[in-house]
């Protein structure tokens, strides 16, 4: 049977999507009996959030599992047809920063990105991956690890000589960057809190 050839890829766009929509901060947080990440702290669903309820063990968790539904459906992208995991990388990342499933209001993407970062173009990955821990590292607060993480990916694919890749990672950086604007004022003004505190 002939299948149309945008089927497939606009599949592989919807089953992406969803795959990222996942709230798994939502999820682990509701089966171990712990508070919502959407009732603390600034309100989104991201491990940052989760770890605001006071279990570490679940924010670990949660970062693991949205990166690695970004990666999985890169991945799986890329399986079921060669050159389309960037496709859904975009897919996903938009998944769970648009999250369907509660009504478009997710989180901010880090993680998510940099799964599909490592899955897409691992040597890129790496260094968001680096870039992440340093800013975390040295600024004690999670937003400038994970906005350093996304200002890394497009610069790094530009070394590695990925120019069909950075044009994806830089739109990427931005979305990222502008779901953090609260942070950067918090930044600028010195009332961004430290990993592990309130606000």
């Amino acid at each position: 049977m002939h299948v149309n050839g945008w089927a497939v890829p606009a599949l592989i766009l919807i089953a992406s999507y969803l795959v990222g929509a996942i709230p798994f901060g939502v999820i682990v947080t509701r089966v171990a009996g712990a508070a919502d990440p959407r009732s603390v702290g600034s309100g989104n669903i991201g491990a940052t959030n989760v770890l605001r309820t006071g279990r570490k063990s679940l924010a670990a968790l949660t970062l693991l599992l949205d990166a690695g539904k970004g990666a999985v459906a890169v991945l799986i992208s890329e399986a079921l047809v060669p050159g389309t995991g960037p496709l859904g990388a975009v897919a996903a990342f938009f998944g769970h920063i648009f999250p369907v499933w509660l009504r478009f209001k997710g989180g901010k993407g880090v993680a998510t990105l940099l799964g599909i970062t490592l899955a897409v173009h691992w040597p890129t990955g790496l260094v968001a991956l680096a870039a992440w821990l340093l800013g975390m590292l040295l600024s004690r607060r999670s937003s400038v690890g994970g906005m350093s993480a996304a200002a890394a990916a497009p610069v790094a694919s530009a070394f590695f000589f990925r120019a069909d890749l950075t044009l994806m990672f830089l739109a990427l950086a931005l979305v990222v960057l502008w779901r953090h604007r609260d942070n950067i004022k918090r930044l600028i003004d010195g009332s961004e809190p430290r990993i592990g505190k309130g606000g």
